[in-house]
């Protein structure tokens, strides 16, 4: 399994947020109905968490919290005790320990972007994080120009179509396309799912292990 663990930035300062973005992330929750074993909500505090079956969702969910730039965001990877209970907060195994060790990583200063993925062997996992670290940069710095090319693409809207739907010409959609990285995006998507989906089998096939700071 893969648990996702977000936790806001900054809520001091410009308010607690986690109830909208759950609210928010009702067409994450749609559109990844198949994948999402347990329900995005919060656990404590500012925190929220759900559990995912699929690289391709825990990746959505990810790298959509860390555009906005207001979250640390961990993705544990590997076994939960059997039977789930009916809420994360209710719920206990080695994705979630894993998960709490990613997301008190990506609190910290020393990570480029607040997005680490644990589980698996060291090399495995740092090998996720550098590349989901990559992708959180490119999706953080995007434009609001980029976001509304890369949003209509993902629709499955045409070249031309995007450019209609803009009232641009279809050239200004390439240049967008090209500023925003989104055809390098959508590739390296692909490889940290490839990645995550590494990561979670080395966990399953190790077991837990467990480290000193597994206890935070």
């Amino acid at each position: 399994m893969y648990v996702v663990t977000a936790d806001q930035r900054g809520s001091t300062r410009v308010g607690e947020k986690v109830d909208e973005v759950i609210a928010d992330r009702a067409s994450w929750a749609e559109q990844w109905a198949d994948a999402v074993v347990l329900p995005l909500e919060r656990t404590v505090g500012d925190e929220m968490q759900t559990v995912v079956s699929t690289p391709a969702a825990a990746l959505d969910l990810a790298l959509g919290l860390t555009r906005t730039g207001e979250w640390s965001v961990g993705i544990g990877v590997g076994a939960v005790n059997r039977p789930l209970g009916k809420s994360s907060r209710q719920s206990s195994g080695q994705a979630f320990v894993e998960a709490r060790r990613a997301v008190e990583r990506a609190r910290g200063r020393a990570e480029p972007v607040p997005l680490v993925v644990a589980g698996g062997s060291a090399e495995a996992e740092e090998r996720a994080t550098a590349v989901m670290q990559l992708l959180g940069a490119v999706v953080e710095r995007r434009t609001d120009a980029g976001w509304e090319v890369a949003e209509l693409a993902a629709s499955g809207a045409s070249q031309k179509e995007i450019a209609h739907a803009l009232g641009i010409s279809p050239q200004a959609v390439s240049q967008r396309k090209a500023s925003a990285l989104i055809d390098e995006e959508i590739r390296a998507r692909a490889v940290a799912e490839w990645l995550l989906s590494t990561a979670h089998s080395e966990a399953l096939a190790s077991g837990p292990q467990l480290r000193q700071d597994d206890a935070l």
